[in-house]
């Protein structure tokens, strides 16, 4: 027998998509629409058409959220008579394998360090941003930049990404600082690893790291707070989602 949903809940669980980028949102709401029973195992996922009016995204983004599931092993579609996409909870690749093994007190750890990156990282680019490097320090900064964007393997990307992040903290001039952003990127690294590498994320992370290193050299403080907000809120979704 085929399962179906409470067609009550998805109204209560999936809401409007806001923000800057849909696509880290729609993975997070429906991961843990799946994860929390919504729709429950063997059941089949309402119609992309459905699926992206209750979120209010586009279909194209939709897609693309659904080819997260999938890598992650949360989701398989299934073409012909009677296909669609269908709950599995079957992890087929390393990383949805590494995320299946996850406990669940490690998996609370990693959740707290993500509200701890939220406090601290956007602070770190606030006080780097009012330094307004030049010099070797600008250098450093443009570099370690450049190292990210031109990353072309997984694990490649992952080291220089956070080389960008402890460049920006080794900015503000705080060893407390550099010690905090130094703990929350080694657990980080560690939940990347457990996780599909996405294109579209990394797309969105590139373009908020040009963004950031536009704000510290203009030496605007509030304007890299910002944006490292949003970096860090779009990071955690996709990690809260994908992990549980």
């Amino acid at each position: 027998m085929t399962a179906s949903p409470d067609h009550r809940l998805p109204e209560a669980v999936l809401r409007p998509v806001r923000g800057h980028h849909a696509f880290e949102a729609c993975v997070e709401q429906l991961a843990t629409a799946i994860r929390l029973g919504v729709y429950p195992l063997g059941s089949t996922l309402p119609s992309e058409r459905e699926l992206a009016s209750r979120l209010t995204v586009s279909r194209a983004t939709l897609r693309e959220a659904m080819a997260a599931l999938r890598e992650a092993g949360l989701v398989e579609t299934r073409r012909g008579r009677g296909g669609g996409t269908v709950v599995t909870l079957k992890p087929r690749t390393p990383s949805a394998r590494a995320a299946a093994r996850v406990s669940q007190a490690q998996r609370q750890d990693w959740l707290d360090a993500l509200d701890f990156r939220r406090i601290v990282e956007p602070g770190a680019a606030y006080l780097a941003a009012g330094t307004a490097p030049t010099g070797v320090r600008r250098e450093q900064l443009e570099r370690a930049h450049a190292d990210v964007a031109a990353a072309s393997r997984p694990a490649q990307h992952r080291q220089a990404d956070s080389r960008f992040h402890l460049t920006i903290a080794s900015l503000a001039d705080s060893t407390r600082v550099i010690e905090s952003v130094t703990s929350v990127q080694a657990t980080l690294h560690e939940m990347l690893l457990a996780i599909p590498v996405l294109g579209t994320n990394i797309g969105h992370s590139d373009r908020q790291h040009a963004a950031l290193v536009r704000a510290i050299l203009a030496g605007d403080p509030e304007r890299a707070r910002s944006v490292m907000e949003e970096h860090c809120d779009d990071t955690a979704a996709l990690l809260r989602g994908l992990l549980g």
